[in-house]
């Protein structure tokens, strides 16, 4: 079994063999240094929670796999926090996802959706992630951090490099994480000059009223970090469950018959592809026994999340997709002190993106058979998604 390309080309494959054979496996991590892979759902859930395990670099052993190289500016994010810090930094942003603020946010969405699905006319083919699934999260991420449309194209291309670089264009990344820092520390600049109604504002007002609760690095690492998670995962969520349905027919025509299962239908979708395959790593501060294997402290450790999804230990005949099962307890979004801060918002996203396709389309269907998924040991996504599509007859007035 050659393990790193299985990893990258067949995750699923290889997760559940090695869920069978060697459920805390060591490996090269994303960029060939060694880590420990867990895949099994109760050792994943478990490590997830434990406080012996940190996101702070500083606890890295030497040689171990440390994630992104980033500068100070964008490094002091809360994906390299633990508590006390990450508890100070995830109350200032939290109001700005709880339900009531994403359910305020739910018309202003649905009239993105619909007007990006308004440009596709009422018949034709598209890709419908350059279309509808990449633009309409970053429409919406960007429109909370108060980030002007003229300053969206690029994004997309430095995701790009960051989670699935090319080894063929070593300095890809590197240039992409320069453009990204160029580019918050304009945008900061420029909100500091001319402050709007928008939680980029906010946050600036809070470092420079009170510096003692926010950093300017750490101010330049959130902007960073939520622009970059609020629209690669939700891209990813939105692509792969559309990408599901339309693999299986029968639960798309389940939802049509009955869009009231859309909310739970997201979790399974999911639960089923998820956006991330791994947590961000982890290095325990002790010795830490997971599963029959004792990880030395300071070594990396991987928790699969897409592998514990799909664990029948935990959720039965997990490799079919099914919209009325009870997917709760799914790790697609997280769990404990880490769980995805903006998750009430990427729930609301992927729900009434499906609601307004459902709505719109009678006739929506895969232009080609075999998906292109990016390669990437760090997130399961499509390159592009080819679709034929046939508005619905709009009932006359």
């Amino acid at each position: 079994m050659d393990l790193q390309g299985d990893l990258i080309n067949h995750p699923h494959d290889a997760y559940r063999h090695l869920r069978d054979t060697a459920p805390v496996q060591r490996i090269a991590g994303p960029t060939g240094e060694p880590a420990w892979l867990v895949t099994r759902y109760d050792d994943v859930r478990s490590a997830l929670a434990d406080p012996r395990l940190s996101l702070d670099k500083t606890n890295a052993a030497e040689g171990s796999y440390r994630g992104l190289a980033l500068p100070p500016a964008l490094d002091a994010n809360l994906l390299n926090m633990d508590p006390p810090d990450h508890t100070r930094m995830r109350k200032l942003v939290s109001r700005a996802f709880t339900p009531r603020r994403v359910d305020a946010l739910r018309a202003p969405i649905r009239r993105t959706a619909d007007g990006l699905l308004d440009v596709l006319g009422a018949e034709g083919r598209t890709d419908l992630i350059a279309a509808y699934t990449a633009p309409l999260p970053i429409t919406v991420i960007c429109d909370l951090l108060g980030i002007p449309d003229g300053h969206r194209t690029d994004f997309r291309a430095w995701t790009n490099e960051l989670i699935a670089p090319d080894p063929s264009r070593p300095q890809a990344a590197k240039h992409a994480i320069g453009a990204m820092l160029a580019f918050f520390t304009e945008l900061i600049a420029h909100k500091r000059r001319h402050p709007a109604d928008d939680l980029l504002s906010d946050l600036i007002e809070v470092r420079d009223s009170d510096g003692d609760r926010l950093s300017e690095d750490e101010l330049t690492s959130l902007a960073f970090l939520m622009l970059g998670a609020g629209y690669e995962n939700t891209v990813q969520l939105i692509g792969n469950a559309v990408h599901a349905l339309l693999s299986h027919p029968e639960h798309l025509a389940r939802l049509r018959t009955d869009p009231s299962k859309l909310p739970e239908a997201v979790e399974e979708l999911a639960r089923y592809e998820g956006p991330a395959l791994l947590a961000i790593r982890r290095f325990p501060t002790e010795d830490v026994a997971i599963g029959d294997v004792t990880i030395p402290a300071g070594e990396t450790v991987l928790l699969s999340l897409s592998a514990a999804n799909r664990d029948p230990a935990r959720f039965s005949h997990p490799e079919l997709l099914d919209v009325d099962r009870d997917a709760s307890g799914h790790l697609a979004l997280g769990h404990g002190i880490h769980y995805c801060l903006g998750a009430p918002l990427a729930r609301a996203e992927v729900e009434i993106a499906l609601a307004a396709l459902l709505e719109r389309f009678s006739s929506l269907t895969l232009a080609e058979p075999a998906p292109r998924w990016r390669p990437s040991l760090r997130a399961r996504g499509l390159l592009e998604l080819p679709v034929e599509y046939k508005a619905a007859a709009r009932p006359r007035a």
